[in-house]
């Protein structure tokens, strides 16, 4: 007896191509948050990022998008899903703390995502979003999700150094560079442009974290003197303001992904002839995040009333890299 089938057409279904991803996060780029680590596409034990850089980490299989500081974490900065899809599985629970703090990764040893989900798109595609605020989990594994809504609020779970959300895309269970669309091992393009154009980024998020080699993304005024330190902590960016009488008034910069021989210039200015003029010495080596200050100690009853500007350059081979200024006014 023969067998019957109802509607065969003779062609197999298509299989679903890749989806074409939106941020995973709600942000003002460039100003709140910031992209800290590219995908590593380098298959041994060196570093190389898709636009022939070292921003990345050896293995890094993912695109790290920071926060300012861990204190930017209770404005609740919504992760949200990059593309339509099934939730396949998730995690909550885990506390907030700096994996360096809490004994290092094996306390996280086979939870290094921390809490966070994965989203299920089809044809073997998958998203992974990984270091959101313990509790903030709102899907939960079966769920269908759109583009757009909210999944939790970035954190600093699991092996997490800084406050951000990790995203990992796979294909059949191997990582993809979202920005490129290759793997490990692939080729490296100079040009970032060029890198990115069959990436899977939509052109909005492509041209929200445009590649940088280099960049500055907070300055201001302060009295306190351990600015430096807690900037290079990722503890907070919230600093007390100069007074009068405040011991010190400091200019200070942070900057992210600067590369071995970079300097920094800075210049401060204000009234009654108030000057501050500083070039570094030459990176020794790369630094994914970096801070710096200028200033001086009060050495009058008072600081004298007016406005004080401060800039600071990343200069590399002779040209500018990265620029930042701020002011302040002494009332």
């Amino acid at each position: 007896m023969g067998l019957v089938i109802a509607g065969w057409s003779g062609a197999a279904a298509a299989e679903p191509g890749p989806p074409v991803l939106s941020l995973p996060l709600k942000c003002e780029p460039g100003k709140t948050c910031f992209i800290q680590q590219y995908f590593d596409h380098d298959p041994g034990p060196g570093v190389r990022d898709h636009a022939c850089g070292s921003f990345s980490n050896d293995g890094h299989d993912g695109i790290d998008f920071r926060l300012l500081s861990a204190t930017e974490t209770a404005k609740s900065f919504p992760v949200i899903a990059s593309a339509d899809g099934v939730v396949k599985g998730v995690r909550d629970g885990m506390r907030d703390i700096f994996v360096s703090q809490a004994g290092g990764l094996e306390t996280v040893k086979d939870r290094e995502c921390g809490n966070g989900m994965v989203i299920d798109h089809g044809g073997g595609w998958e998203t992974q979003y990984c270091h959101l605020l313990k509790g903030s989990v709102a899907v939960k594994t079966g769920d269908n999700v759109s583009r757009g809504q909210t999944l939790g609020f970035i954190g600093y779970s699991g092996a997490a150094d800084f406050p951000h959300v990790h995203l990992t895309v796979r294909k059949d269970g191997k990582a993809v560079d979202p920005f490129t669309g290759t793997t490990a091992g692939d080729q490296c393009v100079s040009d970032p442009n060029a890198a990115s154009a069959n990436g899977l980024f939509d052109e909005a998020s492509r041209k929200a974290f445009a590649y940088s080699s280099g960049q500055a993304i907070s300055a201001g005024f302060t009295s306190d003197t351990g600015v430096g330190e807690k900037i290079k902590s990722f503890q907070t960016h919230t600093f007390d303001v100069p007074i009068p009488t405040s011991a010190a008034l400091l200019f200070y910069a942070s900057f992210i992904n600067l590369k071995a021989g970079d300097t920094i210039l800075t210049n401060v200015t204000g009234p009654n002839g108030f000057l501050v003029e500083g070039d570094s010495k030459p990176l020794e080596r790369d630094k994914p995040s970096f801070a710096s200050y200028a200033g001086k100690k009060l050495t009058a009853p008072v600081w004298p009333q007016g406005v004080y500007s401060g800039t600071a350059k990343v200069m590399r081979q002779g040209a500018v890299a990265a620029e930042i200024s701020a002011e302040f006014e002494m009332k």
